[in-house]
């Protein structure tokens, strides 16, 4: 009975990865074969542009001008291993999700590996939105803090950004509990529109607002110091690719994917270019990790972009820890399950322990460089690599062409070791940074 047990859990655990690709990018409504060429570019750049936007700039500060070389080879790279997805996909139609490419590459342990880099990636993200919110808030209210009264030992004083992140958490704790997230899928489907507002807010900014962009003299060309930092960080930029099956199978001119594939990877990529040189231009070495901090609060233009950093998250965090939440239920019997007060706490313990991590680890830059290298790199990289070379291993059509198979497959094998070494100084250069913070505070 132990064991029946355990399957079914483990079984409930897989099956919740097909409701995470499309919670985690909003396009659930989406029909098979029903989505038009402009709807799946547009569904394709709304889930490439995240929390890179206001990051970017850091980014390239962190690495210097040169490192924007780096940017273009990440995206390129991630364009290539999109349409490996998709050639994955053309081999069996019973491939309808980013997890059944890594079952039918390598069986059940290759759903599962696939099925904890996108929980892992989803609790950072998530945890990341309560970060970005305290920043934000505190920088609009630098002077509100928690002051509990009480007799001696027994006052308590939380300081300000500690204390948004808290009240985020108390707001944002109702869209965890109720089951029906529907609408918010519609609302979060603009990151398009809020990643032109803020771009062109921080524009205005710099032009009319006396911020100029005449910080050349504290730029550097190229920093091997914080390289690391930057590729990280670059990687987060391009971690859609849970997504990119779902849009495929959605589309209803499947020929037409890898154009529109290109196109939003195109748009995805001016936003941040030209992001990442406005702020790097305006606040040179001073750019903080994200480019709303730099931003004066007393102009309308520096609101405009703050405010729209705010919101944005609200909208998101109930739907990207919704698959999370399922997950953690599914390891309970259905006796448990049907407990509303039950389902009510673990959903409560689970915000909890995000607050937690995000009060001991307010590190958003490097927090998010952390999740580029090694979340990034492993789900954007390496797994469609291995899986594409996994999956034609044991096709004939793909073992007749000897020569180009020899040639693909060393590009390939070359893509999987460039991602390891993101992996691997990324993630070594951002817990050695957080470390340090830590000893700092």
């Amino acid at each position: 009975m132990e064991v029946d047990k355990q399957s079914e859990n483990a079984c409930s655990t897989i099956a919740t990865v097909e409701e995470l690709e499309a919670n985690n990018n909003q396009i659930s409504s989406l029909k098979e074969g029903n989505t038009s060429f402009f709807k799946t570019f547009f569904n394709g750049a709304n889930t490439i542009i995240g929390n890179g936007v206001i990051i970017v700039s850091y980014a390239l500060a962190s690495g210097g001008w040169m490192s924007l070389l780096i940017l273009f080879i990440i995206s390129g790279l991630a364009i290539y291993t999109g349409l490996l997805l998709k050639k994955c996909m053309d081999l069996d139609s019973n491939i309808k999700g980013y997890s059944d490419i890594g079952e039918h590459a390598y069986g059940k342990i290759g759903k599962i590996i696939v099925s904890v880099v996108l929980y892992a990636d989803l609790f950072m993200a998530t945890t990341g939105f309560l970060i970005l919110e305290g920043d934000n808030l505190h920088t609009l209210f630098p002077k509100f803090a928690i002051h509990l009264p009480g007799l001696g030992l027994l006052s308590l004083s939380i300081d300000g950004k500690s204390s948004f992140i808290i009240i985020i958490a108390l707001i944002l704790l109702p869209t965890v509990l109720v089951d029906n997230l529907s609408i918010f899928a519609y609302i979060s489907a603009t990151g398009c529109i809020a990643a032109l507002v803020i771009l062109g807010s921080v524009f205005w900014v710099g032009l009319f607002d006396g911020i100029g962009f005449h910080q050349a003299k504290t730029t550097s060309l190229f920093n091997w110091k914080g390289l690391p930092t930057a590729v990280s960080l670059y990687m987060l930029c391009y971690t859609s690719h849970p997504v990119f099956p779902t849009l495929y199978t959605s589309m209803q001119k499947k020929h037409h994917f890898f154009k529109a594939l290109l196109l939003s990877f195109a748009f995805s990529s001016f936003i941040y270019i030209s992001m990442a040189i406005l702020g790097y231009s305006m606040f040179g070495s001073g750019t903080q990790s994200q480019i709303t901090l730099n931003l004066p609060t007393h102009k309308l233009a520096s609101k405009i972009a703050i405010y729209t950093t705010i919101i944005n998250p609200l909208v998101k965090y109930g739907l990207l820890l919704k698959p999370i939440v399922i997950t953690t239920e599914g390891w309970f019997s259905n006796k448990y399950n049907k407990n509303k007060i039950f389902k009510s706490v673990i959903r409560a313990v689970l915000v909890g322990i995000q607050v937690g991590v995000a009060l001991a680890l307010p590190f958003f830059g490097y927090l998010m460089s952390l999740a580029g290298a090694l979340l990034g790199a492993t789900g954007s990289l390496t797994i469609p690599c291995l899986c594409y070379l996994k999956i034609t291993s044991r096709n004939d059509n793909y073992k007749s062409n000897y020569r180009f198979r020899l040639v693909e497959r060393s590009f390939i094998w070359g893509i999987v070791c460039f991602s390891l070494l993101i992996m691997v100084t990324g993630t070594y250069t951002s817990i050695i940074n957080i470390v340090k913070e830590i000893r700092h505070k």
